[in-house]
């Protein structure tokens, strides 16, 4: 979209007819909410709409940092991070003894203290009587960024002084300083980054208090301001910006006052790390005066500069926050008519109604970016995975297929930096990297984890989300102009990096890194070699889609690829029998891993029951602090094999220390709190979509590949407003007469 015509979309919101918001009773599995037992374990969750974001924060007010998509540092000799955006939320209020900001957290300061997280409407609303210096002020505070006006976002403060008095407001735009201290991660091993951390005063040990445990890593990268002004008397701030050898952006406010207000002063304050107006009022006692911080935020590529920004806050608060709440919250509503609905269990309905709100919060439409393993912060350096296609996109595919669709575009775009890559390594065809910066789609791993260039399984978990996107949209012009190109350069990638073993009549793959990562440079590792089997076959089939001819080769290679059996326990190894299997990981195994929905491994019933058994005594035996997503497949597993009861066992094992209060956020594991992990929430969801559901998606349709399961005590489950092939469907699992769990789907 031209800025010429955003400039006059939003425009159009002056003018738009919208009636305010029907604030009616929210569903409480939509609502989380913090209180003062929370002030010592407060682990921030966030607000965003897929292109820019804010942290919350215990007040509602302090300065917490903001991140937009694909906004990224790219300093010499580190990996490129997330650009920390100036911090738009802040508000900070004085009543003349001290400010808000400032003070300590504690219950007698901030009485009756409630912050709740409206998950259905996206907005965070924070109450409390401020009382300190013998003065007592209510305050209520409300923040969104617009799920509908996509570079706007606000944020509202309701002070209701009980004295008369003058009192101080300031309404920063934070500028953030360089991360010190900032590592060569480009460059350095394990263990010198290791050190490195150590000497710096800081620690990668895993917190007792659930808070953030890899800051020293995962830091943000750097915006370079470079102009910033305002305007006191207009009540305006605005700044251009610049990623680190990145892109540009920018930010501007405009600051509503309360109707009548006469202000005593207002002052603009332009330093090194803040640009803010900074106002004097007297107040009235027991009246409540409301503050309005209006935001506009955009990057190169996506809007325009801080002078088209400005333009677009000056309309936003001449529109007002009620018109622009409403609109915002009618589109998260409509977010919702897709949804996953359990009868009968209260936590687990909440745990995936936050679990869909993260990824819904991180999605684009008709875009080209991927989502961060760590949403819009810094976790994980902001980089795509193989998270983006095997675990969020599949979650989004049938209910947000619009939201689901950027991320398999996102690699149709970055084809050319994978071809190079594939050059680089002695290749063909194109070799995605295991990090992907989402910008550019060049390969930004950390030297440190540079053994994970053999986990090459991601160029097959691409190819086989190209194809669920075109089975399950049905779109023969999308697969022939963008999916049938990655498609096609990834079978010519497994082409090139198989090896004929002429003794044994089979392909194989050697030097690879297993799921299991401590298992690195094995020979065919199974899971690997089964989702590349796939890839060449799905080439096959898309090639006859668009009219091309396939490559021989490809059909001879899935015929004799080698998935390493142990014939005499009657499973799958995990990877070569040469290879000991005695080392302690957070999986024990991978094996489950190939009853993984979107790869789902063709095997007997008793061969998947061995897998499996296998794989819980591993977890048993040589397994540690295991990942959320272990929990995952455990869930699918068990449904696979029959057992409702011991599924439903997994998933409430999947709310037990991963969700960290107040506001459900998911962690990698129980005892190393990196939060924000994407994959985590979207792998609870597949828990439901195509675990206990038994779907699958398949060239003939959305098929039930077993029969779907349910815990004992759930009365149903429904999957709303599912998309399959241009039609929706209610998919409802409930019981018969006789108790047996029975699906049904009703066409919307």
């Amino acid at each position: 979209m031209t800025l010429h015509r955003l400039s006059l979309a939003c425009l159009s919101l002056a003018a738009a007819l919208l009636a305010a918001p029907a604030f009616g009773q929210t569903d409480p599995s939509f609502l989380l909410t913090a209180t003062a037992r929370n002030f010592d374990s407060y682990f921030p969750g966030y607000l965003a709409n897929g292109y820019f974001s804010t942290m919350t924060s215990p007040r509602g007010t302090e300065a917490v940092p903001g991140y937009m998509v694909a906004f990224m540092d790219y300093t010499k000799g580190d990996i490129s991070r997330p650009a920390a955006i100036p911090g738009w939320s802040e508000i900070d209020y004085n009543p003349g003894g001290g400010w808000l900001d400032s003070t300590r957290l504690d219950k007698k300061i901030f009485v009756d203290y409630a912050q709740t997280l409206n998950m259905h409407d996206g907005t965070l609303s924070t109450s409390y009587r401020f009382v300190y210096a013998n003065k007592a002020t209510d305050v209520k505070v409300t923040t969104f960024v617009s799920q509908a006006d996509h570079h706007l976002a606000a944020t509202q403060i309701s002070i209701t002084p009980h004295f008369d008095g003058k009192v101080q407001l300031t309404f920063p735009i934070r500028l953030w300083s360089r991360h010190q201290p900032r590592f060569p991660i480009g460059s350095m091993t394990g263990d010198e980054m290791i050190a490195a951390v150590i000497a710096s005063g800081q620690n990668l040990d895993n917190k007792p208090v659930p808070t953030p445990d890899r800051a020293a890593v995962w830091y943000p990268g750097y915006t370079r301001i470079v102009s910033s002004d305002g305007n006191a008397k207009q009540l305006t701030l605005r700044l251009d910006g610049q990623a680190v050898r990145g892109l540009s952006m920018a930010e501007a406010a405009a600051i509503g006052l309360p109707p009548g207000l006469k202000a005593e002063s207002v002052k603009l304050e332009k330093g090194p790390y803040k640009l803010s107006l900074n106002l004097i009022a007297n107040l009235r006692k027991d009246t409540t005066y409301t503050f309005t911080k209006y935001i506009a935020a955009s990057r190169q590529d996506w809007g325009g500069d801080a002078k088209a920004d400005l333009a677009l806050a000056e309309t936003a608060r001449r529109t007002g926050f009620d018109r622009l709440l409403a609109r915002h919250v009618a589109a998260w509503n409509g977010l919702w008519k897709a949804d996953i609905v359990i009868d009968g269990d209260p936590k687990v309905q909440r745990a995936v109604h936050s679990d869909l709100y993260y990824l819904l919060s991180n999605t684009t439409v008709g875009t080209a970016w991927p989502m961060g393993a760590c949403a819009l912060t810094p976790g994980y350096a902001g980089h795509a995975f193989w998270d983006s296609d095997s675990w969020v996109f599949p979650a989004l595919l049938l209910l947000h297929p619009e939201r689901a669709k950027p991320i398999v575009m996102f690699r149709d775009r970055t084809m050319q930096p994978a071809r190079e890559r594939a050059r680089q390594y002695g290749a063909s065809g194109t070799m995605y990297p295991w990090e992907a910066d989402p910008q550019t789609g060049v390969d930004n791993t950390p030297y440190f984890a540079h053994g994970v260039f053999r986990e090459i399984h991601v160029n097959a978990d691409i190819a086989i989300a190209q194809w669920q996107y075109y089975l399950a949209s049905g779109d023969d012009a999308w697969l022939k102009k963008d999916g049938w190109p990655v498609i096609r350069g990834i079978a010519r990638f497994w082409t090139s990096r198989v090896t004929w073993n002429k003794a044994r009549d089979r392909y194989e793959i050697l030097h690879v890194t297993s799921p299991d990562e401590a298992y690195d440079d094995v020979p065919n590792d199974s899971f690997t070699n089964a989702a590349a089997r796939k890839a060449l076959q799905i080439a096959i089939e898309a090639a006859r889609r668009v009219g091309a001819t396939p490559d021989p080769q490809w059909a001879t290679i899935a015929a004799k690829m080698y998935i390493p059996f142990d014939e005499a326990n009657q499973r799958h190894r995990d990877f070569d029998a040469s290879v000991p299997h005695d080392k302690i990981t957070w999986m024990g195994s991978s094996l489950v891993w190939l009853m993984y929905p979107n790869l789902d491994l063709p095997m007997s019933a008793q061969v998947r029951r061995n897998d499996f058994a296998f794989q819980l005594q591993e977890l048993k035996t040589h397994g540690d602090d295991p990942n959320e997503m272990m929990m995952v497949m455990l869930a699918v597993g068990e449904a696979e094999l029959g057992d409702g009861k011991a599924a439903g066992d997994w998933i409430q094992r999947n709310l037990v220390g991963f969700l960290k209060p107040p506001f459900n956020v998911r962690t990698e594991t129980v005892a190393n709190n990196a939060g924000y992990i994407l994959a985590t929430s979207a792998g609870f969801v597949q828990s439901f979509v195509y675990g206990l559901s038994g779907l699958r998606i398949e060239d003939k349709g959305l098929v039930e590949a077993y029969p779907p399961v349910l815990p004992p005590d759930w009365k149903s489950l429904t999957l709303r407003h599912i998309s399959f092939r241009g039609k929706h469907y209610d998919i409802t699992i409930d019981r018969d007469a006789s108790g047996k769990a029975k699906l049904t789907r009703k066409a919307r």
